[in-house]
């Protein structure tokens, strides 16, 4: 409880101040020295201040490759960023779910133990309509995946392992196995309640749908590594030179990345009244002649010249010429 003045007391204070025998800076900093932070003892932060930073730049490199990664596997823009990172309880982190959720359970070999990766379930549910031919809808009314649907959070989670393993070889090798897929977060119980975890949120966007992916990092299976979580270790291995199977890292993933590929029969110029009175089988005549070759554009520019044609029964052009600009 704070003290309290008694009304001589404040007089007596104010007196002293105004004849000078007591300064105002010596009060102030005598209050300073007197202050006192509160701590937590159900809840002590395991991490310092370096420890966590260095977390934070591991998980905005993580979901910059997710971002990537995500948006070449559902052919949909996505978009991830770092929102928060906190030292907790795991029993306030199960509290702050929403039942039902997606929880990932994890093992990062060579660590003993258990992470978690939550996904929210309008992310869940738009991740599976985008994979089944949809175009990224979330449901209004959530409810528990099926198990066809959990098959499908999986092979996408599957691809986001890869990501996990990347961004933390500067820190240690490890290797992430989906272990299952539990949708009641009072029921997943991988450490006691009491234990404390490190939370990091990301924000999640694909198409329309908006949700947070939450990595529940128990303290207990990182242990062994917190001494590598220094900002010196990050920035010294950041900058050691590309190495052959680097340099073949980002030649597998350039392979990877599908780009859009258009062929142009022909141009015509027509005027609105023209356009306003075209039947079926009507014939507008384009300027490209009918044994000349076609324009091959990659994205937007003309990388090829080919000549159309039937493969295998479905419409084909062939490459007949390679058009190097520049």
């Amino acid at each position: 409880m704070a003290e309290v003045l008694s009304q001589s007391e404040i007089d007596a204070l104010l007196e002293a101040l105004s004849s000078g025998s007591i300064k105002a800076d010596e009060v102030i900093s005598e209050e300073k020295k007197r202050k006192v932070k509160p701590y937590d003892f159900r809840r002590p932060n395991k991490l310092s201040k370096d420890q966590l930073r260095t977390l934070v730049m591991l998980h905005e490199n993580f979901a910059r490759l997710l971002t990537t990664s995500l948006s070449t596997y559902l052919r949909s823009m996505v978009r991830a960023q770092v929102v928060s990172i906190d030292q907790l309880t795991y029993e306030e982190f199960t509290k702050s779910l929403h039942n039902p959720t997606v929880m990932t359970i994890i093992s990062l070999k060579p660590l003993e133990g258990n992470a978690i990766i939550e996904i929210s379930p309008h992310l869940a549910f738009a991740m599976v309509d985008r994979l089944l031919g949809g175009y990224g809808y979330s449901m209004e009314k959530i409810r528990e995946l099926t198990d066809i649907e959990q098959t499908v959070v999986k092979r996408v989670m599957n691809r986001i392992f890869p990501n996990i393993k990347e961004v933390w070889q500067v820190v240690a090798e490890l290797n992430p196995v989906l272990e299952s897929i539990e949708l009641n977060p009072m029921f997943t119980q991988i450490i006691p309640l009491t234990d404390m975890v490190v939370l990091i949120t990301l924000e999640l966007r694909i198409a329309e749908a908006f949700g947070l992916m939450n990595i529940c990092l128990p303290f207990a299976v990182i242990e062994p590594i917190l001494d590598r979580l220094n900002a010196q270790i990050w920035f010294a291995k950041a900058t050691k030179p590309s190495t052959a199977q680097s340099i073949a890292n980002i030649q597998h993933r350039l392979n990877q990345a599908q780009v859009p590929v258009t062929v142009e029969l022909g141009r015509a110029n027509i005027t609105v009244g023209e356009m306003l009175h075209i039947n079926v089988g009507d014939v507008i005549q384009l300027d490209q002649y009918v044994k000349g070759l076609l324009d091959i554009k990659i994205g937007n520019q003309v990388k090829f010249e080919g000549a159309p044609g039937i493969s295998e029964n479905r419409i084909a052009v062939q490459i007949g010429k390679i058009v190097r600009e520049g």
